[in-house]
């Protein structure tokens, strides 16, 4: 049992009545901190983690990517974005430097309406991060690929055309 004692304080002078010490039990105090803990603990949900499944290239189709239907990312360092339609090989459009957030997501759905009115087929997004690159930068790209409803996205390794376009733009 716990309890806690005060001893009388010593006084000079007159000589008064004593006073008995103050006994304060503890123990309905720790039992009541334990009961508060374990209902605490038993009624508490833990957060769950969120998934987003990804196809990665080893475990997805194989074959050739139509380039006419292929949107590429390279993640730069500097929160930079370098994207194009196509293949590194042959670029349909200009490559060109975006931001996160709504300026990427503008260009993913102007993108993809074009494609799906020309051909019909859903687009396909090619995420490459480089080096230089942080990891939040590839979290918010496949965000934001989820926010749009892409069908068809990737991580891909980046190749050396991509890092030379990069370097071309400084953000690399």
């Amino acid at each position: 049992m716990a309890e806690l004692n005060q001893s009388p304080g010593k006084s000079g002078g007159k000589n008064r009545v004593k006073k008995m010490p103050v006994r304060v039990d503890l123990t309905a105090m720790v039992d009541l901190a334990f009961l508060l803990i374990t209902f605490f603990m038993l009624t508490t949900s833990l957060l769950k983690p969120h998934v987003m499944p990804v196809v990665m290239p080893s475990d997805g189709p194989q074959g050739p990517v139509p380039a006419s239907r292929t949107m590429t990312f390279c993640l730069g360092k500097n929160n930079h974005v370098l994207w194009y339609m196509g293949m590194a090989d042959h670029p349909l459009t200009q490559p060109r430097l975006i931001g996160y957030g709504k300026d990427m997501r503008k260009v993913i759905l102007d993108n993809a309406k074009l494609i799906q009115s020309s051909t019909g087929k859903g687009i396909i997004v090619l995420v490459k991060p480089a080096e230089h690159s942080v990891y939040e930068n590839l979290v918010n790209t496949l965000d934001e690929l989820n926010i749009t409803n892409v069908p068809t996205y990737a991580i891909a390794a980046i190749s050396p055309k991509d890092i030379d376009l990069l370097k071309q733009k400084g953000v690399y």
